[in-house]
């Protein structure tokens, strides 16, 4: 098994306390202690230092070995963790996992422990081995009577040994859980345990990560120089969100965690850059739900000289090209609906939109009639709402759960949008546009407001909107101000959002799914 198995004299069993670190041992926690113990006691480093040499992942094995080709396939070595075991007198069978698949692992007692050491195959891998443990496997692959492709182990090592139980996950002979690791909770909370015995739950990770990579040669082969910005900010900005707040005790002043690197990007236009983009991680001190997480992934792109006509048409070739990398066709089943990427997406302004859906024209209504239109469809509103509140509700409430398909939303009322360019043929609108995709929000676009007297008066209603009690409003930034003034020629920006777009793309139900470490609450004492 290993040139270290030499001794089985001299077991030692420290007492075990009924708590460690605040966690009560369950039964099958002592027994791996115990074998924790008896494992060192025989010479066995259950932790060892040195590297761990692979050929082979358990892929590589099942998809380039053959049959014909056997006899070259007389030295190989894997490693991974041992996912079952079955000991049948001296020969045993047992299933290790990487991060590529399962292979089936064949072990005999009389190679593995010849002469006088048979006893130590019984001591160590009948009755210290557990499942969970990390083990490395060297030996030659062969097929087994009932055609499994295999590996006879010649070689076996401990690599870490797992003092916690693996939950059972139960399957039927089609592979269909119908007893697993499924409470949302513990699966968010212990993403590790999730990772090993949901394998299906990697995948959306490896497609997530693909997602992004796609995006990424999207834009670098247009040309777009991808940036970083500063996450701690003396005044956030970007967006209308409540932001975290923090001190620096060094510069003795409150800083906040962005909620958006919009600001910032303009800068750089406004330095010269002609596309800037970055995936940020950004940060809202906000409510959550199966929609929202107060950490999230936002990609922003800014593209001098163009507008948002130009961005609808680059955000519809960029959404398809995602959708055939990752399902090499550009629709998708996205819960029980089937989405289609391809372009062109309908158009629709904001107006006509919530306009269609009550029945009434809302082009000319002021706030009080607002009032009175959300009170008739029974919609909760506040006295801090003002008329671009008011009808970002509406359209939340009646409108948006109802597109399914890409839809673009267009040309918003110039107070619900601080940051967008007025609208070059409609007095009072802005030329801005939301992605809305089954039901929710994907991105959000502009052709980018750059008068600096214009943005000022802007920013200078925010703060009355913020007077009113909105937590919401942006603050003024004196220096994004003052890079306006130095000019920034005209500019189309956009913000998609990773984790919702993941959620698409993967037909996840929650955003907790396509993130490995949601927030959660404190854990429980009792969990």
């Amino acid at each position: 098994m290993n040139q270290n198995l030499t001794s089985q004299d001299g077991l030692q069993q420290d007492p075990l306390s009924p708590s460690r670190q605040g966690h009560v041992l369950s039964e099958q926690e002592i027994l791996r202690r115990q074998a924790l113990d008896h494992l060192k006691a025989l010479g066995i480093d259950p932790y060892p230092s040195s590297a761990f040499q692979r050929s082979h992942s358990t892929q590589e094995i099942h998809t380039t070995f053959k049959d014909e080709e056997a006899a070259s396939w007389t030295s190989v070595s894997l490693a991974g963790r041992l996912m079952s075991r079955r000991i049948m007198g001296k020969a045993s069978f047992a299933e290790l996992q990487d991060a590529t698949g399962r292979l089936q692992i064949y072990l005999n007692r009389d190679e593995l422990c010849p002469g006088d050491n048979k006893d130590l195959y019984n001591e160590v891998f009948k009755k210290h081995c557990d499942i969970g443990d990390w083990v490395g496997v060297r030996g030659r692959v062969f097929r087994t009577q009932v055609g499994e492709i295999s590996v006879h182990a010649e070689e076996f090592v401990f690599l870490s040994k797992a003092l916690r139980p693996l939950p059972v996950v139960k399957r039927d002979e089609e592979g269909k859980v119908y007893d697993g690791f499924t409470d949302p909770e513990l699966r968010y909370r212990m993403r590790y345990v999730d990772l090993v015995v949901n394998p299906e739950v990697r995948q959306v990770f490896v497609q997530r990560s693909r997602m992004i990579e796609v995006m990424r040669q999207f834009f670098n082969r247009n040309g777009y120089l991808e940036v970083e910005t500063p996450v701690l900010q003396p005044m956030y900005g970007g967006a209308s969100a409540r932001p975290f707040k923090t001190h620096h005790h060094t510069l003795d002043m409150p800083l906040y965690l962005r909620i958006a690197n919009e600001l910032y990007l303009k800068r750089l236009i406004v330095g010269g850059f002609e596309g800037v983009y970055e995936f940020a991680r950004d940060f809202r001190n906000e409510g959550m739900s199966r929609f929202h997480n107060p950490e999230f992934t936002m990609l922003e792109l800014y593209v001098a000289f163009q507008d948002y006509h130009w961005m609808m048409q680059q955000t519809e070739a960029l959404l398809e090209e995602i959708a055939l990398a990752l399902h090499q066709k550009s629709t998708l089943q996205v819960g029980s609906h089937t989405i289609d990427f391809k372009a062109p997406y309908r158009r629709v302004t904001l107006y006509d939109a919530i306009s269609e859906k009550v029945g009434s024209k809302v082009d000319a209504m002021d706030e009080e009639g607002l009032r009175l239109l959300a009170k008739k469809h029974s919609i909760e509103i506040d006295a801090s709402m003002g008329r671009a509140k008011l009808l970002d509700t509406l359209f939340g409430e009646l409108v948006e759960p109802h597109l399914i398909q890409p839809t673009f939303v267009t040309d918003y009322p110039v107070e619900m949008s601080p940051l967008a360019k007025a609208h070059r043929d409609k007095p009072g609108l802005v030329e801005r546009f939301e992605l809305i995709c089954n039901g929710k929000e994907l991105a959000n676009a502009f052709s980018e407001l750059n008068d600096p007297l214009d943005q000022r008066e802007r920013f200078e209603a925010q703060l009355a909107l913020g007077r009113r009690g909105d937590p919401e409003a942006m603050m003024l930034d004196e220096d994004f101000l003052r890079a306006l003034e130095f000019g920034m020629p005209p500019t189309a920006g956009i913000g998609i959002g990773i984790d919702r777009l993941a959620m698409m793309m993967t037909n996840s139900a929650s955003i907790q799914d396509v993130l490995f470490f949601p927030q959660m609450r404190p854990e429980r004492n009792d969990v």
